[in-house]
Protein backbone atom coordinates (compact mmCIF):
# COMPACT_ATOMS: atom_id res chain seq x y z
CA UNK A 1 0.00 0.00 0.00
CA UNK A 2 1.20 3.50 -0.68
CA UNK A 3 2.31 5.57 2.24
CA UNK A 4 -0.26 8.00 3.61
CA UNK A 5 2.43 10.52 4.49
CA UNK A 6 6.08 10.82 3.50
CA UNK A 7 7.29 11.09 7.11
CA UNK A 8 4.98 8.89 9.16
CA UNK A 9 2.30 6.21 8.82
CA UNK A 10 0.02 4.38 11.23
CA UNK A 11 0.26 0.59 11.28
CA UNK A 12 -1.19 -2.40 13.11
CA UNK A 13 0.51 -5.56 14.33
CA UNK A 14 -1.63 -8.51 15.32
CA UNK A 15 -0.17 -11.05 17.74
CA UNK A 16 -2.49 -14.05 17.29
CA UNK A 17 -2.20 -16.67 20.04
CA UNK A 18 -3.65 -20.20 20.06
CA UNK A 19 -2.75 -22.92 22.58
CA UNK A 20 0.27 -20.96 23.87
CA UNK A 21 1.66 -20.53 20.34
CA UNK A 22 1.90 -17.32 18.35
CA UNK A 23 1.34 -17.00 14.61
CA UNK A 24 4.33 -15.50 12.79
CA UNK A 25 5.20 -14.75 9.20
CA UNK A 26 8.63 -14.61 7.55
CA UNK A 27 8.24 -11.37 5.61
CA UNK A 28 9.55 -11.72 2.05
CA UNK A 29 10.60 -8.06 1.47
CA UNK A 30 12.01 -7.39 4.96
CA UNK A 31 13.47 -10.89 5.51
CA UNK A 32 12.25 -10.81 9.13
CA UNK A 33 9.98 -12.89 11.34
CA UNK A 34 7.06 -10.68 12.35
CA UNK A 35 3.48 -10.84 13.56
CA UNK A 36 0.69 -10.24 11.07
CA UNK A 37 0.17 -6.59 10.25
CA UNK A 38 0.42 -3.63 7.93
CA UNK A 39 -0.63 -0.08 7.17
CA UNK A 40 -3.94 1.43 8.24
CA UNK A 41 -5.70 2.62 5.07
CA UNK A 42 -7.28 6.08 4.88
CA UNK A 43 -10.80 4.62 4.99
CA UNK A 44 -10.12 2.36 8.01
CA UNK A 45 -9.96 2.61 11.75
CA UNK A 46 -7.28 0.56 13.56
CA UNK A 47 -9.69 -2.29 14.43
CA UNK A 48 -10.84 -2.70 10.84
CA UNK A 49 -7.24 -2.62 9.64
CA UNK A 50 -6.17 -5.27 12.17
CA UNK A 51 -9.00 -7.62 11.18
CA UNK A 52 -8.33 -7.07 7.46
CA UNK A 53 -4.56 -7.59 7.75
CA UNK A 54 -5.02 -10.78 9.79
CA UNK A 55 -7.41 -12.19 7.18
CA UNK A 56 -5.26 -11.14 4.18
CA UNK A 57 -1.99 -12.39 5.64
CA UNK A 58 -3.14 -15.64 7.25
CA UNK A 59 -6.61 -16.61 6.04
CA UNK A 60 -7.87 -16.38 9.63
CA UNK A 61 -10.77 -14.41 11.04
CA UNK A 62 -9.55 -13.20 14.43
CA UNK A 63 -11.03 -11.70 17.57
CA UNK A 64 -9.12 -8.77 19.03
CA UNK A 65 -8.49 -9.06 22.77
CA UNK A 66 -9.27 -6.06 24.93
CA UNK A 67 -11.97 -3.98 26.44
CA UNK A 68 -14.36 -1.84 24.44
CA UNK A 69 -15.62 1.08 26.53
CA UNK A 70 -19.42 1.42 26.64
CA UNK A 71 -19.24 4.92 25.18
CA UNK A 72 -20.57 4.33 21.65
CA UNK A 73 -23.32 6.76 20.73
CA UNK A 74 -24.37 8.59 17.56
CA UNK A 75 -21.26 10.07 15.97
CA UNK A 76 -18.87 8.12 18.20
CA UNK A 77 -17.70 4.51 18.14
CA UNK A 78 -15.59 3.15 20.95
CA UNK A 79 -12.63 1.04 19.81
CA UNK A 80 -10.73 -1.76 21.47
CA UNK A 81 -7.45 -0.19 22.56
CA UNK A 82 -4.21 -1.74 21.34
CA UNK A 83 -2.26 -3.58 24.03
CA UNK A 84 0.85 -1.51 23.23
CA UNK A 85 1.94 1.35 20.97
CA UNK A 86 5.37 1.93 19.49
CA UNK A 87 7.13 4.08 16.96
CA UNK A 88 9.80 2.57 14.76
CA UNK A 89 12.03 3.89 12.04
CA UNK A 90 11.60 2.41 8.57
CA UNK A 91 14.09 4.61 6.70
CA UNK A 92 16.12 7.67 7.61
CA UNK A 93 13.11 9.88 6.81
CA UNK A 94 10.10 7.62 7.50
CA UNK A 95 8.59 6.17 10.70
CA UNK A 96 5.62 4.03 11.65
CA UNK A 97 3.42 4.48 14.70
CA UNK A 98 2.48 0.91 15.49
CA UNK A 99 -0.68 -0.20 17.26
CA UNK A 100 -0.04 -3.67 18.67
CA UNK A 101 -3.06 -5.90 19.24
CA UNK A 102 -3.46 -9.27 20.92
CA UNK A 103 -5.88 -11.61 19.14
CA UNK A 104 -7.33 -15.13 19.10
CA UNK A 105 -8.28 -17.07 15.97
CA UNK A 106 -12.04 -17.48 15.42
CA UNK A 107 -12.54 -19.06 11.99
CA UNK A 108 -10.60 -20.19 8.96
CA UNK A 109 -7.42 -22.09 8.43
CA UNK A 110 -3.91 -20.73 8.14
CA UNK A 111 -2.72 -20.12 4.59
CA UNK A 112 0.50 -18.59 3.28
CA UNK A 113 0.30 -15.25 1.43
CA UNK A 114 3.05 -16.30 -0.99
CA UNK A 115 3.49 -12.90 -2.61
CA UNK A 116 4.31 -11.35 0.78
CA UNK A 117 5.80 -14.13 2.92
CA UNK A 118 8.30 -16.96 2.74
CA UNK A 119 6.64 -18.86 5.59
CA UNK A 120 3.88 -18.75 8.18
CA UNK A 121 3.91 -20.84 11.37
CA UNK A 122 2.73 -21.22 14.94
CA UNK A 123 5.63 -20.81 17.39
CA UNK A 124 5.99 -21.50 21.10
CA UNK A 125 7.90 -19.08 23.32
CA UNK A 126 10.96 -21.34 23.10
CA UNK A 127 10.71 -21.59 19.29
CA UNK A 128 11.32 -17.84 19.06
CA UNK A 129 15.01 -18.31 19.88
CA UNK A 130 15.46 -20.80 17.01
CA UNK A 131 14.00 -18.76 14.15
CA UNK A 132 16.24 -17.94 11.20
CA UNK A 133 16.84 -15.16 10.49
CA UNK A 134 16.83 -14.32 14.20
CA UNK A 135 13.88 -12.30 15.48
CA UNK A 136 14.51 -8.85 16.96
CA UNK A 137 14.53 -8.60 20.75
CA UNK A 138 11.60 -6.16 20.73
CA UNK A 139 9.34 -8.38 18.62
CA UNK A 140 10.34 -11.42 20.69
CA UNK A 141 9.36 -9.58 23.89
CA UNK A 142 5.92 -8.73 22.46
CA UNK A 143 5.44 -12.35 21.31
CA UNK A 144 6.27 -13.73 24.75
CA UNK A 145 4.05 -11.14 26.46
CA UNK A 146 1.11 -12.06 24.20
CA UNK A 147 1.62 -15.78 24.85
CA UNK A 148 1.84 -15.12 28.59
CA UNK A 149 -1.30 -12.99 28.70
CA UNK A 150 -3.53 -14.83 26.23
CA UNK A 151 -2.24 -18.35 26.68
CA UNK A 152 -3.01 -18.39 30.41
Amino acid sequence: MAHIHEKIDFTVAIFVVRERRILLIHHRKLDKWLPLGGHIELDEDPEVAALREAREESGLEVELVGERPPTTEPGTRALIAPRFLDIHRITETHEHIGMLYWARPRNGSVSLAQAEHHDIRWCSATDLDELQPPMSSAVKWYCRKAIEEIGA
